[in-house]
C-alpha cells in the first residue's frame, strides 16, 4: 500500500508554494511524523511530516513550484523496516563486489566524479584560446574552472627587453587569480513577497517620515537597576523593546489614526494594539504580531517577543501569527543603523524605527545651559499621510519620546 504525501495549505488564500530542501533521500525508511521536506510560501516556511511509516519515494524535485494538494512523494507502507545493522552488513558483503578490483574501480569512479568541471563559458573560451582546461586551477564554487580562470591562464607574460644603457624594468604584476565568478539564484517566495510588499507600500501610500531623538538615560538606569531581579522573578531578560512597545501603545491611544487602516473609502479604527515586531531571519525579514500588546505587562511583552523571535529564526511561525498587526516597530539599531526611514507594513498606517544608541553632546536637562554626554537614540516614524496629519505624527513621536525619558509615567499611565 502506498500513502501519498501532498502539499498542505499553509494558510488562507495561499494556493502555491515552492518545494524546498528534501530532508530525506529517495528510498530512505521514514517513520510517521518524521519531517520530509520544506515548503516555502510568500509568508512562512513549513515542514511536511510523514503521514505514515515506510519507504519514501520522491516524486518532485526541490525548487519546483507546486500547488496545494499536489503529490510530492509516496510512502510504501508494505516495506519492511530495516534493522539497525543491516545497512552496514549490506555494504560489507555487497554481492556486486568481486574483490580488490571492484574497490579500485569504485575509487576511480569516485575520483572522476570529484574532478571539478569547467563552466560552459570557460570550456568555450578555453577551446577558442587553445588552453587545456584540465591544466587550469579552478577558483569557482566547488573548485570549478571559470571564464576568469581560463583568461588568466591564457594571458601572456609581458617581458621587457634589456638595453645595455638602461636598467631592467620589471612589468607591473597583475594578480589574476582572484575569483570573478557570477551566480544567479531564484528568489524565494518569502523574498519575492517582501519585494512586492515594499513596492506596494511605496506606490499605494502617501508615505512621509518624521524624526526625533530620545535620551535613553532613564530607561538604561531603570534597566540596570532592576534587570537581575526582573530576570530572577520572570525568567526573561529586561530589554529595551518592552519600554518601546509600552510607550507606543500609550501614544497610539492618543493618536488613533496611526493605529488604523484605510479600507477603500473607509477608515478602520482599532481599540486594541496588535504590535508587529520586525525580526531578521536567515531567509529574510518577517514581522510576527504581538497580540493585545497594550494589555501586557513588561514581562509578558519580553516573553512574547523572545518566543516570536526564536520561532521566526527556526521557521516555526504559523500564518495566524503573521497577519493582522495594527502598528509596527523595527529595531535597526541592533545592526548598527544610526538613521533610517522605515517603510510601512501595509495596510498599517505607521511604523516606528529604532536606531543605535550613541553618546552625544547635548544640553544637560538637569543643568540648563551646560553640555553633557548623554546616550541618545534617533527615532523615525513613517506614516501614511492620507490618514495621518503631520501634526498628529509629530505629536505621536513626542509622546513616545516623553514616555521613554520619563518611564515612571508609563507605570502611572500619565
Amino acid at each position: 500500500m502506498s500513502v501519498e504525501v501532498v502539499i498542505p495549505s499553509p494558510g488562507e488564500s495561499i494556493t502555491e508554494v515552492t518545494l524546498g530542501q528534501w530532508l530525506c533521500n529517495d528510498g530512505d525508511w521514514v517513520a510517521q511524523d518524521d519531517n520530509l521536506v520544506e515548503i516555502e510560501s510568500d509568508k512562512v516556511t513549513l515542514e511536511i511530516p510523514a503521514p505514515a511509516s515506510g519507504v519514501l519515494r520522491i516524486a518532485a524535485e526541490a525548487g519546483k513550484e507546486m500547488e496545494v494538494g499536489d503529490v510530492v512523494a509516496t510512502i510504501d507502507t508494505d516495506a519492511t523496516a530495516p534493522s539497525g545493522d543491516q545497512g552496514s552488513d549490506a555494504q560489507a558483503a555487497d554481492p556486486g563486489d568481486s574483490g580488490p578490483a571492484s574497490v579500485v574501480e569504485a575509487a576511480t569512479a569516485a575520483a572522476a566524479e570529484e574532478t571539478p568541471r569547467p563552466t560552459s563559458m570557460a570550456a568555450k573560451v578555453a577551446a577558442d584560446a587553445g588552453v587545456d582546461v584540465n591544466s587550469v586551477t579552478g577558483t569557482g564554487a566547488h573548485g570549478r574552472v571559470t571564464k576568469a580562470d581560463v583568461l588568466a591562464a591564457s594571458m601572456p607574460v609581458p617581458t621587457t627587453p634589456n638595453r645595455p644603457s638602461e636598467p631592467v624594468t620589471q612589468p607591473l604584476a597583475i594578480d589574476a587569480t582572484g575569483s570573478r565568478g557570477v551566480r544567479r539564484e531564484k528568489m524565494s517566495r518569502l523574498r519575492a513577497r517582501i519585494a512586492e510588499r515594499l513596492v506596494e507600500a511605496q506606490q499605494t501610500a502617501a508615505m512621509l517620515t518624521t524624526f526625533n531623538e530620545v535620551d535613553m538615560s532613564e530607561v538604561m538606569r531603570l534597566r540596570k537597576l532592576h534587570k537581575e531581579a526582573f530576570a530572577e522573578r520572570h525568567g526573561v531578560g529586561l530589554g529595551f523593546m518592552s519600554f518601546f512597545v509600552k510607550a507606543c501603545c500609550e501614544a497610539l491611544r492618543r493618536h488613533e489614526g496611526i493605529n488604523a487602516y484605510i479600507d477603500g473609502q473607509e477608515v478602520e479604527y482599532h481599540d486594541y494594539c496588535d504590535v508587529s515586531v520586525a525580526v531578521g531571519t536567515p531567509k529574510g525579514l518577517v514581522v510576527p504580531v504581538l497580540r493585545n500588546a497594550d494589555r501586557l505587562s513588561f514581562a509578558e511583552i519580553e516573553r512574547g517577543i523572545k518566543d516570536l523571535a526564536i520561532r521566526a529564526r527556526d521557521g516555526q511561525l504559523g500564518m495566524e501569527e503573521m497577519l493582522g498587526g495594527t502598528f509596527t516597530i523595527s529595531n535597526g539599531g541592533v545592526y548598527g543603523s544610526l538613521m533610517s526611514t522605515p517603510i510601512l507594513n501595509p495596510p498599517q498606517s505607521g511604523i516606528l524605527g529604532m536606531h543605535k544608541i550613541m553618546n552625544r553632546a547635548v544640553e544637560d536637562p538637569k543643568n540648563p545651559g551646560q553640555i553633557a554626554l548623554r546616550p541618545m537614540m534617533y527615532l523615525a516614524l513613517s506614516y501614511d499621510h492620507r490618514i495621518v496629519d503631520g501634526e498628529q505624527a509629530v505629536r505621536f513621536l513626542v509622546d513616545v519620546k516623553e514616555a521613554l525619558e520619563n518611564p515612571e509615567r508609563m507605570l502611572l499611565q500619565l
